[in-house]
Protein backbone atom coordinates (compact mmCIF):
# COMPACT_ATOMS: atom_id res chain seq x y z
CA UNK A 1 0.00 0.00 0.00
CA UNK A 2 0.85 3.36 -0.38
CA UNK A 3 1.32 6.21 2.23
CA UNK A 4 -1.77 7.53 0.90
CA UNK A 5 -4.09 4.22 0.40
CA UNK A 6 -3.03 3.68 4.47
CA UNK A 7 -3.72 7.06 5.59
CA UNK A 8 -7.49 6.04 3.58
CA UNK A 9 -7.85 2.75 5.15
CA UNK A 10 -7.14 4.68 8.88
CA UNK A 11 -9.84 6.78 7.83
CA UNK A 12 -12.40 4.30 6.79
CA UNK A 13 -12.05 2.09 9.60
CA UNK A 14 -12.73 5.44 11.72
CA UNK A 15 -15.74 5.99 9.57
CA UNK A 16 -16.97 2.34 9.95
CA UNK A 17 -16.88 2.56 13.40
CA UNK A 18 -18.69 5.60 13.19
CA UNK A 19 -21.57 3.67 10.81
CA UNK A 20 -22.43 0.81 12.44
CA UNK A 21 -22.52 2.40 16.31
CA UNK A 22 -25.57 1.74 17.92
CA UNK A 23 -28.35 4.38 17.97
CA UNK A 24 -28.25 6.98 21.14
CA UNK A 25 -31.48 7.86 23.18
CA UNK A 26 -31.49 10.89 21.25
CA UNK A 27 -31.75 9.49 18.20
CA UNK A 28 -34.15 6.58 19.49
CA UNK A 29 -36.25 9.63 20.72
CA UNK A 30 -36.65 11.93 17.82
CA UNK A 31 -37.04 8.70 15.56
CA UNK A 32 -40.09 8.15 17.52
CA UNK A 33 -41.50 11.72 17.38
CA UNK A 34 -41.00 11.36 13.61
CA UNK A 35 -42.77 7.54 12.92
CA UNK A 36 -45.77 9.25 15.43
CA UNK A 37 -45.88 12.66 13.19
CA UNK A 38 -45.80 10.44 10.09
CA UNK A 39 -48.72 8.21 11.64
CA UNK A 40 -50.82 11.13 11.61
CA UNK A 41 -50.31 12.20 7.49
CA UNK A 42 -53.18 10.94 5.60
CA UNK A 43 -52.20 7.45 3.30
CA UNK A 44 -52.70 9.06 0.59
CA UNK A 45 -50.54 11.98 1.87
CA UNK A 46 -48.03 9.26 2.15
CA UNK A 47 -48.63 7.68 -1.36
CA UNK A 48 -48.35 10.76 -3.31
CA UNK A 49 -44.88 11.73 -1.73
CA UNK A 50 -43.49 8.94 -2.27
CA UNK A 51 -44.54 8.25 -5.88
CA UNK A 52 -43.19 12.31 -6.20
CA UNK A 53 -39.41 11.22 -5.24
CA UNK A 54 -39.64 7.84 -6.56
CA UNK A 55 -40.36 9.42 -10.25
CA UNK A 56 -37.55 12.10 -9.26
CA UNK A 57 -35.14 9.80 -8.36
CA UNK A 58 -35.70 7.50 -11.34
CA UNK A 59 -35.52 10.07 -13.79
CA UNK A 60 -32.50 11.09 -12.61
CA UNK A 61 -31.09 7.78 -12.17
CA UNK A 62 -32.39 6.77 -15.97
CA UNK A 63 -31.02 10.13 -17.47
CA UNK A 64 -27.23 10.07 -15.19
CA UNK A 65 -26.72 6.87 -16.52
CA UNK A 66 -26.02 8.41 -20.23
CA UNK A 67 -24.09 11.25 -19.20
CA UNK A 68 -21.88 10.00 -16.64
CA UNK A 69 -18.05 9.51 -18.16
CA UNK A 70 -16.83 5.99 -18.53
CA UNK A 71 -15.44 4.57 -15.32
CA UNK A 72 -11.33 5.74 -14.83
CA UNK A 73 -10.26 1.81 -15.11
CA UNK A 74 -6.58 2.58 -14.36
CA UNK A 75 -5.60 5.30 -11.54
CA UNK A 76 -4.55 5.39 -8.44
CA UNK A 77 -6.82 5.64 -5.01
CA UNK A 78 -4.92 9.34 -4.81
CA UNK A 79 -5.68 10.17 -8.33
CA UNK A 80 -9.34 9.04 -8.38
CA UNK A 81 -9.92 10.91 -4.89
CA UNK A 82 -8.45 13.90 -6.27
CA UNK A 83 -10.89 14.15 -8.96
CA UNK A 84 -13.79 13.15 -6.90
CA UNK A 85 -12.63 16.07 -4.73
CA UNK A 86 -12.68 18.37 -7.23
CA UNK A 87 -16.38 17.25 -8.29
CA UNK A 88 -17.29 17.54 -5.05
CA UNK A 89 -16.05 21.23 -4.47
CA UNK A 90 -18.36 22.03 -7.65
CA UNK A 91 -21.70 20.42 -6.47
CA UNK A 92 -21.22 21.99 -3.09
CA UNK A 93 -21.24 25.64 -4.92
CA UNK A 94 -23.87 24.59 -7.17
CA UNK A 95 -25.98 23.08 -3.86
CA UNK A 96 -25.29 26.55 -2.46
CA UNK A 97 -26.16 28.86 -5.22
CA UNK A 98 -29.56 26.84 -5.83
CA UNK A 99 -30.07 27.26 -2.03
CA UNK A 100 -29.85 30.64 -1.75
CA UNK A 101 -31.71 31.63 -5.11
CA UNK A 102 -34.65 29.29 -4.09
CA UNK A 103 -34.56 30.46 0.02
CA UNK A 104 -34.88 33.91 -1.51
CA UNK A 105 -37.78 33.46 -3.60
CA UNK A 106 -40.81 32.04 -0.86
CA UNK A 107 -42.29 29.24 -0.30
CA UNK A 108 -43.37 28.00 -3.43
CA UNK A 109 -39.78 29.01 -5.30
CA UNK A 110 -37.94 27.43 -1.92
CA UNK A 111 -39.91 24.20 -2.43
CA UNK A 112 -38.26 23.86 -6.25
CA UNK A 113 -34.86 23.97 -4.50
CA UNK A 114 -35.73 19.85 -3.40
CA UNK A 115 -36.07 18.52 -6.88
CA UNK A 116 -32.89 20.63 -7.29
CA UNK A 117 -31.04 19.06 -4.69
CA UNK A 118 -31.90 15.73 -5.11
CA UNK A 119 -30.50 15.89 -9.25
CA UNK A 120 -27.52 17.32 -7.80
CA UNK A 121 -26.58 14.94 -5.37
CA UNK A 122 -27.74 12.44 -7.71
CA UNK A 123 -25.46 13.54 -10.42
CA UNK A 124 -22.58 13.92 -7.79
CA UNK A 125 -23.09 10.38 -6.59
CA UNK A 126 -23.07 8.59 -10.62
CA UNK A 127 -19.83 10.85 -11.33
CA UNK A 128 -17.75 9.91 -8.18
CA UNK A 129 -18.83 6.21 -8.87
CA UNK A 130 -17.56 6.02 -12.39
CA UNK A 131 -14.51 7.73 -10.90
CA UNK A 132 -13.33 4.89 -8.53
CA UNK A 133 -14.03 2.33 -11.75
CA UNK A 134 -17.07 1.33 -11.49
CA UNK A 135 -20.36 1.23 -14.52
CA UNK A 136 -23.36 3.11 -13.94
CA UNK A 137 -24.94 1.43 -16.35
CA UNK A 138 -25.03 -1.47 -14.38
CA UNK A 139 -27.98 -1.70 -12.21
CA UNK A 140 -26.83 -3.26 -9.33
CA UNK A 141 -24.18 -0.17 -9.13
CA UNK A 142 -27.26 2.21 -9.86
CA UNK A 143 -28.69 0.41 -6.67
CA UNK A 144 -25.74 0.73 -4.75
CA UNK A 145 -25.87 4.40 -5.39
CA UNK A 146 -29.36 4.30 -3.87
CA UNK A 147 -27.95 2.73 -0.95
CA UNK A 148 -25.13 5.03 -0.22
CA UNK A 149 -27.98 7.84 -0.75
CA UNK A 150 -29.67 6.15 2.17
CA UNK A 151 -26.70 6.18 4.29
CA UNK A 152 -25.96 9.52 4.28
CA UNK A 153 -29.30 10.88 5.07
CA UNK A 154 -31.16 8.83 7.48
CA UNK A 155 -31.60 7.97 10.85
CA UNK A 156 -28.39 5.81 12.85
CA UNK A 157 -31.11 2.90 13.13
CA UNK A 158 -31.55 2.53 9.41
CA UNK A 159 -28.14 3.52 8.61
CA UNK A 160 -26.63 0.82 10.88
CA UNK A 161 -29.03 -1.35 8.56
CA UNK A 162 -27.73 -0.09 5.24
CA UNK A 163 -24.79 -0.14 6.33
CA UNK A 164 -24.92 -3.90 6.96
CA UNK A 165 -25.79 -4.30 3.28
CA UNK A 166 -23.24 -2.42 1.66
CA UNK A 167 -20.09 -4.03 4.17
CA UNK A 168 -21.25 -7.37 2.96
CA UNK A 169 -22.42 -6.12 -0.86
CA UNK A 170 -20.57 -9.17 -2.94
CA UNK A 171 -22.56 -11.46 -1.28
CA UNK A 172 -25.77 -8.87 -0.46
CA UNK A 173 -25.89 -8.18 -4.15
CA UNK A 174 -26.60 -11.28 -5.26
CA UNK A 175 -30.13 -11.13 -3.13
CA UNK A 176 -31.44 -8.00 -5.28
CA UNK A 177 -34.24 -7.77 -6.37
CA UNK A 178 -34.87 -7.98 -10.56
CA UNK A 179 -35.64 -4.33 -11.29
CA UNK A 180 -35.28 -1.25 -10.05
CA UNK A 181 -39.16 -0.73 -9.19
CA UNK A 182 -38.99 -3.30 -6.31
CA UNK A 183 -36.58 -1.12 -4.10
CA UNK A 184 -38.34 0.01 -1.00
CA UNK A 185 -39.21 3.61 -2.57
CA UNK A 186 -41.52 4.43 0.58
CA UNK A 187 -38.55 4.31 2.81
CA UNK A 188 -36.34 5.82 1.14
CA UNK A 189 -38.68 8.68 0.84
CA UNK A 190 -39.83 9.07 4.22
CA UNK A 191 -35.82 8.33 5.97
CA UNK A 192 -34.71 11.28 3.90
CA UNK A 193 -37.68 13.50 4.32
CA UNK A 194 -36.89 13.32 8.13
CA UNK A 195 -33.54 14.03 8.02
CA UNK A 196 -33.78 17.03 6.23
CA UNK A 197 -37.12 18.41 7.33
CA UNK A 198 -36.41 20.98 9.72
CA UNK A 199 -33.25 22.25 8.50
CA UNK A 200 -35.47 22.62 4.83
CA UNK A 201 -38.41 24.23 6.67
CA UNK A 202 -36.32 27.03 7.95
CA UNK A 203 -35.22 27.97 4.15
CA UNK A 204 -38.69 28.77 3.27
CA UNK A 205 -38.85 31.68 6.47
CA UNK A 206 -38.91 34.70 4.86
CA UNK A 207 -35.70 36.69 5.56
CA UNK A 208 -33.22 33.87 6.51
CA UNK A 209 -34.31 30.95 4.15
CA UNK A 210 -31.59 32.64 1.51
CA UNK A 211 -28.73 32.13 4.27
CA UNK A 212 -30.29 28.77 5.17
CA UNK A 213 -30.70 27.53 1.97
CA UNK A 214 -27.05 28.38 1.08
CA UNK A 215 -25.82 27.11 4.26
CA UNK A 216 -28.08 23.56 4.75
CA UNK A 217 -27.07 22.53 1.00
CA UNK A 218 -23.59 23.64 0.97
CA UNK A 219 -23.53 21.05 4.22
CA UNK A 220 -25.83 18.58 3.22
CA UNK A 221 -23.63 18.02 0.04
CA UNK A 222 -20.54 17.70 2.45
CA UNK A 223 -21.74 15.43 4.29
CA UNK A 224 -22.79 13.20 1.05
CA UNK A 225 -18.59 13.44 -0.16
CA UNK A 226 -17.68 12.34 2.83
CA UNK A 227 -20.35 9.07 3.28
CA UNK A 228 -19.78 8.33 -0.36
CA UNK A 229 -15.75 8.43 -0.44
CA UNK A 230 -15.81 5.73 2.50
CA UNK A 231 -18.17 3.71 0.50
CA UNK A 232 -16.29 3.32 -2.11
CA UNK A 233 -13.32 3.47 -0.57
CA UNK A 234 -14.94 -0.02 1.54
CA UNK A 235 -15.13 -1.89 -2.07
CA UNK A 236 -11.90 -0.43 -3.82
CA UNK A 237 -9.47 -0.83 -0.76
CA UNK A 238 -10.49 -4.47 -0.40
CA UNK A 239 -9.17 -5.19 -3.90
CA UNK A 240 -5.27 -3.67 -3.15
Amino acid sequence: MTRYEEQALRELNIWKQKMSKKPSITNRITKGIQKKMNNIIPEKAHRIITEAIKNMTKAVLTGSKYITRKPLVVASLEKRENLVKESLNFYKKAASVSGAGTGAGGILIGLADFPILLSLKMKFLFNLASLYGFDVKDYRERIYILYVFELAFSSQEKRNEVYHKIENWNNYVKTLPENIDMFDWRDFQQEYRDYIDLAKMLQLVPGIGSIVGAYTNYQLMEKLGEIAMNAYRLRVLKCL
